[in-house]
């Protein structure tokens, strides 16, 4: 579609991209909904848990089978390591800590040496949510919150919970056990799932049909200098690679999206997903914010709102354990987590410890600048009744906006790296590592240099 002048664009837009993209995903996904909404159906009854269990077990199964069919072994071997350290270090009171270091060896193993890359990334995403289920679990038996080791089917059957088990998103045991109850069928249940799965289709051709001709076509800045094929929009300004890259950034952001909300849509679908005060029954499961990525107040509400449940899992269970070495090494440790969870990849485990850094110094050079100018410029927004005397004053306004502004910037240079030519080059890290390091070449090292002038200014004004 890119070598269409606008108006030939729009006339084919319809046909040639939005229901063929809509089409494709729906087909895609309608046997897990099917699936998903069998599992609900059947917990309403008044059967025995086990039963329960394994009913989502035989689901989860077979949806693994359907998206992975005989690779889904892997995921299976996972799963049954997990519980074996469990049951063997049922006695012990460091759980968390050891099967967190034997499920980094196993995935790392097995990206290394058990399969090619290119099937095992393909795993990557329910590879995750085992090992942070997995892992939560673990730590919450170590405090407490879970009493007592689960039997294998009650392991299982959260492990393999339908509703999770091939885009997430993580939740916890206990989570699952409130599930497993089964609520009724209610209107508000009904219309979440709607809307959640509407959503999911927009962001899907959002990410797919608008955001890679958003200048070209969407948004003419050039005219007709961009409407060009890929290989001949290769216009020298920095200008223009800034515009490309914030395409890539803005595609990348809403297939992050759109896993979201189809995750919550799968949640919801199969009966999870809820929150319960006395009598009122919420499902209000929330995984991504995209206003707060696209429009954010900081980096530090980016990296909270991109996944949710996934930003509580780090918070909770390797940020809280890594505190007592120090804030900054704390923050390292759980970026560092988090890139070795998503697998060995240089463009995102760059992106990752860059995020890391970033969200870092912002954080304290915020919180300085807080202090002495006695106003609401915190990284997160102040309540209401917090104790600073500059809450409206225009120039709050003014350094809220321009780190607003930074952190789109910072976004459009980190998303720079991710596009559909990276997801052919799984198998040739060499390539991934060199595509890396041209893109953010390409930019200056833009974001780099900005967060050292950060962390310059914040030891100066310290």
């Amino acid at each position: 579609m890119g070598a269409f002048s606008r108006q030939e664009f729009f006339q084919e837009l319809a046909h040639g991209c939005l229901l063929p993209t809509a089409q494709q995903g729906l087909e895609q996904v309608w046997q897990l909904l099917v699936i998903c909404l069998l599992c609900r159906l059947l917990w309403m009854f008044g059967l025995p848990s086990c039963v329960k269990h394994l009913s989502t077990v035989a689901g989860g199964f077979y949806t693994l089978y359907l998206f992975f069919e005989l690779h889904m072994i892997w995921v299976v071997l996972l799963s049954l390591l997990c519980y074996l350290i469990l049951f063997l270090c049922r006695h012990s009171s460091i759980r968390g800590t050891f099967l967190s270091i034997t499920v980094l060896i196993y995935l790392l193993l097995g990206e290394l040496h058990m399969m090619d890359t290119t099937t095992w990334h393909k795993m990557r995403g329910s590879q995750m949510v085992v090992a942070m289920k997995a892992i939560s679990l673990a730590f919450d038996l170590d405090r407490g919150v879970v009493t007592s080791v689960p039997s294998p089917i009650e392991f299982m059957g959260y492990i393999y919970f339908v509703g999770t088990v091939i885009f997430g998103p993580w939740i916890s045991f206990n989570s699952y056990k409130e599930a497993l109850q089964g609520r009724k069928l209610s209107f508000s249940w009904l219309l979440k799932v709607s809307i959640t799965w509407v959503k999911s289709q927009i962001c899907l051709v959002i990410s797919n049909c608008v955001a890679p001709y958003l200048f070209p076509y969407f948004i003419p800045v050039y005219g007709d200098k961009l409407l060009r094929s890929k290989k001949r929009r290769k216009i020298r300004g920095s200008v223009a690679r800034w515009l490309l890259a914030y395409e890539n950034a803005v595609s990348f952001h809403f297939s992050n999206y759109f896993v979201g909300y189809l995750s919550e849509t799968t949640t919801t679908l199969a009966g999870a997903g809820f929150t319960e005060e006395k009598d009122n029954l919420k499902w209000d499961m929330t995984v991504a914010k995209p206003l707060n990525v696209e429009l954010p107040r900081s980096m530090v509400e980016v990296v909270t709102s991109w996944n949710q449940p996934m930003s509580r899992f780090l918070h909770t269970y390797v940020f809280k354990s890594a505190l007592k070495f120090g804030t900054f090494s704390a923050i390292l440790v759980t970026y560092t987590a988090s890139a070795l969870l998503h697998g060995l990849s240089f463009h995102l485990g760059a992106v990752l410890i860059s995020l890391g850094f970033i969200t870092y110094i912002e954080h304290v050079l915020r919180k300085r600048l807080a202090t002495i100018f006695n106003a609401c410029i915190l990284s997160k927004k102040c309540r209401p009744n917090c104790t600073h005397l500059n809450k409206k004053a225009l120039w709050v306004y003014m350094i809220n906006t321009a780190f607003s502004a930074l952190a789109i910037l910072h976004l459009t240079y980190l998303g720079s790296v991710f596009n559909s030519s990276v997801d052919y080059m799984d198998e040739d890290e060499d390539d991934v590592t060199h595509h890396t390091i041209q893109k953010w070449s390409e930019l200056s090292w833009t974001s780099h240099w900005l967060t050292f002038g950060c962390w310059v200014l914040y030891r100066l004004i310290l």
